[in-house]
């Protein structure tokens, strides 16, 4: 299945054999530290910067509407939030992996995303659109 927006997303974890947790890490872009001119430049012009984890969550499948709710349901944390990284983690045996069995992978998808690994993860922006960095 080609995934293009946040309805795909969530229609291709509907379809997987077994139940999905998905996880959000929202992130914010920041200078790097010792940052450039030229990076100064780049961060003002809306393409540049460092993404910076700002929070994040576990929900099951039945747990999520549209992407509206999402970013609804973040405004209430008082967070602001660009970019928002998703995973999908797996159940077992169709069991449901727990909020607690989700933490280890949220911790693994930070420790990526501030080290810029972000390959496996779909992005999307405020606006629910699919964000494919180059």
């Amino acid at each position: 299945m080609n995934i293009t927006n946040y309805a795909d997303l969530l229609n291709a974890a509907r379809q997987q054999p077994e139940p999905q947790r998905l996880l959000f890490v929202f992130t914010l872009p920041e200078m790097p530290e010792g940052y450039t001119e030229a990076q100064v430049q780049s961060f003002h012009a809306g393409t540049g910067g460092v993404l910076t984890p700002q929070m994040c969550t576990d929900k099951a499948l039945d747990e999520l509407g549209d992407f509206s709710d999402l970013v609804e349901e973040s405004r209430h944390t008082g967070q602001d939030w660009k970019i928002v990284f998703v995973a999908c983690l797996a159940g077992r045996a169709g069991v449901m992996p727990s909020s607690e069995d989700a933490q280890e992978s949220l911790k693994t998808m930070i420790h990526s995303i501030q080290n810029g690994a972000i390959s496996n993860y779909l992005a999307f922006d405020r606006d629910g659109e699919l964000v494919v960095f180059s």
